[in-house]
């Protein structure tokens, strides 16, 4: 059974989220070495497709062992070896199944805002997402269950059901979402501690339906860069460079984090200075997957949270261009659903959602039972 979902989840990543076509170079990045069951079905598929698949192995631990005594120069390098490499590259497929979600906490603050800089930012801000096709995902592991509070086994069944979402419908089902939201000029978020004003007038909409994040389910703009007012109290955790913060708040003036304050507020507002676009947002985005009914403490399910919404610090999209530039980009959850306290989105004075449930007819088909 097992088998049989991984080579389904392959041939969807090969086929919908990428397009791979004959003799494209695709490069399978395994991020720990436990998703290696969905890098050889990659590869085979790959292969029986006529393309070219290429492979790189990240072992966190030798990773950590390198940051730890790197310096500028060491990381600068490694990153230009990488940027070779993936110039070469037509299509990209991460894969991400760190057996310890921790491996990187502890290590000083400013060589990893270095290693964001010079490697993450050159290497996949700058190169990878703007010239090639990709898509990233985790694969199920111990480390995931646990962190989900499930079993193994009911961790993975939770998995594909999320990974496999019949995204057909939900890319049709977005389209009424999109379009208000290119008609929209002022936004109103209310919930919990949290009181935004904001515009998104000329940022173009978009629609995430499988082709960048596995599982997926989102549509994102972004707000004028100088328009945000208020406050935001985010009510999951998340993590960022090996490190645990919760209880993110952020208040805002004329676009621009004023104050941020968090279970660690330092480490917080070391990554907010990484550079001048760090403390200015980049995306706005609302979650829509309707598989996905909590947090488990990893980005790229808990942005698609049904009710949820999503408000990023750092680089804005390039679909959804706002003029934000950074080398961080920090999809920071917030969940308006009952179970999480509730909570409302205004586009220009009216109504949208309410506890997690759109309320205007044309977005109904958005709500998760019309999804599943």
């Amino acid at each position: 059974m097992r088998d049989i979902r991984i080579e389904k989840l392959a041939k969807s990543l090969l086929e919908h989220s990428i397009g791979i076509k004959e003799n494209d170079n695709l490069l399978i990045e395994v991020l720990g070495e436990e998703a290696m069951p969905l890098a050889k079905a990659l590869m085979k598929e790959a292969s029986r497709l006529k393309a070219k698949p290429f492979f790189n192995i990240v072992n966190y631990p030798l990773l950590r062992v390198m940051l730890e005594e790197a310096t500028e120069e060491q990381i600068k390098l490694y990153a230009e070896i990488d940027i070779e490499r993936m110039k070469k590259m037509d299509a990209y497929i991460g894969i991400r199944a760190n057996a310890n979600t921790a491996e990187l906490t502890g290590i000083d603050s400013k060589i990893m805002e270095i290693y964001n800089k010079y490697y993450t930012g050159k290497v996949h801000f700058e190169e990878r997402v703007k010239n090639t096709k990709w898509c990233i995902l985790r694969y199920p592991n111990n480390s995931m269950a646990q962190m989900s509070n499930m079993s193994l086994e009911k961790f993975e069944d939770f998995y594909f059901n999320v990974c496999t979402v019949d995204y057909a419908k939900m890319s049709k089902a977005m389209d009424n979402l999109v379009e208000l939201m290119n008609k929209t000029d002022k936004v109103r978020i209310v919930s919990s501690n949290t009181d935004l004003n904001f515009s998104i007038k000329g940022i173009t909409a978009e629609k995430y339906y499988g082709t960048y994040n596995i599982p997926d389910g989102e549509v994102a703009t972004a707000p004028v860069r100088d328009s945000i007012n208020g406050y935001i109290t985010y009510n999951t955790e998340s993590s960022y460079n090996g490190n645990l913060f919760n209880n993110i708040k952020f208040e805002f003036e004329k676009g621009k984090i004023v104050n941020a304050t968090a279970n660690d507020t330092k480490k917080l507002n070391d990554i907010l200075d990484t550079d001048d676009g760090a403390r200015y947002i980049g995306e706005f985005a609302i979650g829509l997957n309707p598989y996905v009914d909590k947090a488990i403490g990893d980005t790229l399910f808990d942005e698609k949270i049904r009710g949820s919404f999503h408000f990023t610090p750092g680089d804005a999209l390039e679909e959804s261009d706002n003029g934000n530039r950074s080398a961080i980009h920090w999809d920071l959850v917030s969940i308006q659903t009952k179970e999480y306290g509730g909570g409302e989105i205004w586009f220009d004075d009216v109504l949208i959602r309410k506890d997690g449930i759109f309320v205007i007819k044309e977005l109904e088909s958005l709500n998760p039972e019309n999804l599943m």
